[in-house]
């Protein structure tokens, strides 16, 4: 999904726009749709213009909102060097102030999940009718997880530095996808993942190698967790054990990699359908 009649679908239907936000900085955001807001945070190999698949499918439901995380595409990076989920949250505050957006369904997926979770957990609490995680990556800075945050930064950062990423994304269906997964979504994974900024992954991998999403926990508004089916990046099992820790369902996403919204949209979407009508019916009438 990267010749041009999709690029060209991309900047017609899910166009970017730069929101400028009273403390100077800017965050690039891709919108469509109309009614209710629904929020999308990328994962950590990603950017805005991935969730394109499933938010056309959202399109004729929901107004839909996707971000570039700090340090992604046009969006300013944060000034901490090794920031935590809190730090992101804290941006993302900003921009739902600039958009004027009172209340909405979030959406994290992967690095973008703890991100999610954190802003739940904090100032953003009031402003969420419901939050949904996909796929979500818990972190590695809880304690005895130090020989795993190790060997993730050193991977990360090695592939960085050898691959490059280029190199990056040329390999990324091989662990993002199934083996089944069709053409279309294997080129918009690498159109995707081929866009990032070195420095801005740079700061993300640091914050996942320094936060953990069971800090975040438990939260004071309803919530629901799904996975891939054969993820094995943040694993089935793994991602159950999140759901056990917020209180919350937990489903599978039949046929889906890690980039459950890329490999199956059309589940994906009706996911986040079924989420907003859920937060429209427990409002008080």
């Amino acid at each position: 999904m990267s010749g041009e009649g999709e690029l060209s679908v991309l900047q017609h239907r899910f166009p970017q726009h730069i929101v400028a936000l009273p403390s100077g900085e800017a965050v690039a955001i891709r919108q469509c749709g109309t009614g209710t807001p629904i929020v999308l945070l990328h994962g950590i190999g990603s950017g805005a213009a991935s969730w394109l698949p499933c938010a056309l499918a959202l399109e004729p439901h929901t107004r839909v909102i996707a971000w570039d995380a700090p340090g992604y595409g046009d969006s300013t990076p944060l000034p901490q060097s090794t920031p935590l989920a809190s730090d992101y949250a804290q941006r993302l505050g900003e921009l739902l102030a600039a958009l004027q957006i009172e209340r909405c369904v979030l959406v994290g997926h992967s690095l973008g999940a703890l991100m999610a979770a954190a802003f739940a957990h904090g100032t953003g609490r009031s402003s969420l009718a419901r939050l949904v995680l996909l796929s979500p990556a818990r972190g590695y800075g809880a304690p005895g997880r130090e020989a795993e945050r190790d060997a993730t930064l050193a991977k990360r950062q090695g592939d960085l530095r050898t691959l490059g990423i280029a190199g990056m994304a040329a390999r990324s269906p091989e662990r993002m996808l199934t083996a089944n997964a069709n053409e279309a979504a294997r080129d918009w994974l690498r159109w995707n993942t081929a866009r990032l900024n070195p420095a801005g992954y740079t700061q993300a991998v640091q914050m996942l190698c320094a936060d953990d999403i069971a800090r975040y926990a438990p939260l004071a508004l309803p919530a629901e967790v799904h996975c891939g089916d054969a993820d094995i990046v943040t694993p089935p099992a793994a991602c159950r054990a999140v759901a056990a820790r917020f209180d919350a369902p937990f489903t599978l996403i039949a046929s889906a990699g890690h980039a459950c919204a890329i490999e199956q949209p059309e589940a994906v979407a009706a996911l986040i359908v079924s989420a907003a009508r859920a937060a429209r019916d427990a409002m008080p009438t």
